[in-house]
């Protein structure tokens, strides 16, 4: 009997050093490894993540510059790459149109919505306490669809989307400004329902009559033209953007990634060929990674790559009913 618990425990101390050996390499095959695309979509995702600091660890500035640059020669390809598919639940009757996207290493959603003045801005309704899951967002606000918007703020190291980031702008009131009087980067729409993505503070917010509007970055897509340079320096990740038609029609996009045998996610330039195969003439890149979502009719239409489900967050893009 003695022997049996000594060969047991060293089967279970064999094991758990190999547990423990694995996951100390995890790290350098992810950023050292052979696999580009894995390289890059991790980089990617934590230099982008709220702990950029965990990449700097393993690679010098040079190299994570390097490879979060990878795709820049590839430029803006305008309808070269990307397959479309109307979904079964578009309603064109309902002036909602949903369609499948892919490209060469994702897959995602576009909502394309007719009337501008249906999208507004939902926020979690513990704002400073906590955040709100998208699927209650678009509930109680009383909309039909939604997806993600703005990014958040952690001053408490909680990290649960209580704090809006920026200029959060809800009915054409200022509810949230952790900024003050500097201008930021802002994506928001205006009394007629225009699509207003520029650097402004809190003055010109009000002086351009915005109604609803959130603060983040970088611009897509300027007077129909690319915004974006190379592949835009953020690596591969999950996706979100909205952008807008020069006929009013809002485009909602969500992109999937960290799913190799799904979709690995998309670069921002990426995102850029998306909006100009749909003919926007303005588009912006908001939130993405584990906060990109779409909802529609109640349901989530996008694969969440966060195993944990929907991410709590402060505000979203909703479409009212």
């Amino acid at each position: 009997m003695k022997k049996r618990k000594i060969r047991w425990r060293r089967i279970g101390g064999f094991v758990l050093f190999n547990i423990i050996f694995s996951g100390a390499l995890i790290p350098f095959f992810l950023f050292w490894g052979p696999f580009e695309a894995i390289k890059v979509m991790a980089v990617g995702a934590v230099e982008t993540s709220r702990h950029p600091q965990v990449v700097r660890f393993f690679l010098s500035e040079e190299k994570i510059r390097e490879i979060m640059h990878t795709y820049d020669s590839q430029g803006a390809q305008i309808g070269l790459e990307i397959d479309r598919k109307a979904t079964d639940i578009s309603n064109v009757s309902s002036g909602i149109i949903i369609e499948d996207i892919q490209g060469h290493s994702y897959k995602g959603k576009v909502m394309l919505i007719e009337d501008p003045k249906r999208v507004k801005v939902a926020v979690t309704q513990e704002i400073g306490v906590a955040g709100e899951r998208l699927s209650d967002m678009v509930k109680n606000a009383g909309a039909i669809a939604g997806i993600n918007a703005g990014g958040f703020y952690d001053p408490d190291g909680e990290g649960n989307g209580a704090f809006p980031d920026g200029i959060t702008v809800k009915n054409g009131e200022i509810i949230h400004n952790n900024v003050g009087d500097r201008a930021v980067d802002f994506i928001g729409l205006d009394a007629d329902g225009k699509l207003i993505v520029e650097t402004l503070n809190v003055e010109q917010i009000k002086e351009r009559n915005i109604m609803e509007g959130v603060s983040f970055y970088p611009p897509l897509v300027k007077d129909g033209k690319p915004a974006i340079s190379g592949d835009g320096g953020w690596g591969i990740a999950p996706r979100t953007g909205i952008g807008q038609r020069a006929d009013g029609t809002i485009i909602f996009l969500v992109i999937d990634g960290r799913q190799p045998t799904w979709s690995i996610g998309a670069t921002l330039r990426d995102m850029m060929n998306v909006f100009l195969e749909y003919d926007a003439v303005v588009a912006a890149n908001l939130d993405g990674g584990s906060s990109s979502e779409m909802v529609y009719d109640g349901k989530i239409l996008n694969k969440l790559w966060n195993i944990f489900g929907e991410r709590y967050i402060p505000t979203g893009f909703v479409v009212m009913l």
